[in-house]
């Protein structure tokens, strides 16, 4: 966790080369194997220690209306989320991903860690569903930005396409 405002990217990298080496480490990591658990827990972990600024990084697996958790580095979580709550459940309704410069602004907002300030979901989609999200929080206000919902976008669309998915 870093004390700083100011978001440090690793070795002078600007966030989109960044999100490139990321997209090519998970490449490295998911090559030959397709479970959809497997996968996501190495991204998640990937992600947590990767990305500067963010205490928690995770997924969620839409199972009939609720988005339930699935692998993920942080703290313990929020196990089940219901239809349209927080940001993850709004992800969802939208289809689109989400960024929120301060989580206590939000309406609904689920608070499962409150050292917590900002937050950003995207959802896993496939052709004509959406199969859970992706979900980073940040104890920093403001952490999250265009630039990181193209870079998660990138990865979640890539991790859905290498794994084999219900």
């Amino acid at each position: 966790m870093h004390n700083s405002s100011e978001i440090e990217i690793p070795s002078n990298l600007t966030k989109a080369e960044l999100y490139q080496r990321l997209r090519t480490e998970l490449g490295a990591i998911v090559e030959g194997e397709r479970d959809l658990i497997a996968n996501t827990a190495n991204c998640a972990a990937l992600l947590f220690h990767s990305l500067p600024g963010i205490n928690w990084a995770g997924f969620y697996f839409l199972k009939d209306d609720d988005l339930v958790l699935g692998p993920f580095q942080g703290k313990i979580a929020c196990v089940r989320i219901g239809p349209g709550r927080g940001v993850c459940g709004a992800a969802v309704q939208k289809q689109e991903t989400i960024v929120v410069q301060d989580v206590h602004a939000f309406p609904g907002h689920i608070a499962c860690d409150s050292a917590s300030k900002s937050e950003i979901v995207t959802p896993l989609k496939k052709p004509g569903r959406i199969l859970g999200v992706l979900d980073l929080d940040s104890p920093l206000l403001g952490r999250f930005d265009g630039e990181d919902a193209a870079g998660l976008e990138s990865l979640a669309t890539f991790l859905v396409a290498a794994s084999d998915t219900p």
